[in-house]
């Protein structure tokens, strides 16, 4: 049974003012939707931590979440997308880098399926 495949990113060496800036965060996240045809659910959150602190931003996906936070005081930005079908691979590692400067990224993928037997069970 697939479920889906979920990606964990992590980019660090990321620009102060491109991790402060909501506006940037949400262009790579629209691209995201865009290229991977996903479906937005609602109107994104967004939201701009007071200070120098980050944004954290969050899209409900009919496939799934797109999420995104920054910490601009270590430099890194970090995303989460879950898809519950399959889809193509996005090129986080040359986006993050031409649109946050990140020089360097680490991307997990995780595919979301049990195979029949594997695994504990509960049965309440």
């Amino acid at each position: 049974m697939n479920a889906g495949v979920e990606w964990m990113v992590e980019a660090d060496g990321c620009t102060y003012e491109a991790l402060q800036s909501a506006e940037a965060l949400r262009d790579l996240l629209d691209d995201v939707v865009r290229r991977l045809s996903l479906n937005v659910v609602g109107a994104p959150l967004w939201h701009t931590f007071p200070g120098h602190a980050g944004v954290t931003g969050m899209y409900l996906l009919s496939e799934s979440h797109l999420t995104v936070h920054t910490y601009p005081e270590l430099a890194l930005v970090t995303l989460n997308l879950y898809a519950c079908r399959p889809r193509p691979e996005y090129p986080w590692l040359a986006e993050l880098g031409a649109r946050l400067g990140a020089t360097r990224t680490r991307v997990r993928c995780v595919s979301r399926a049990l195979e029949p037997g594997a695994g504990d069970t509960h049965d309440g």
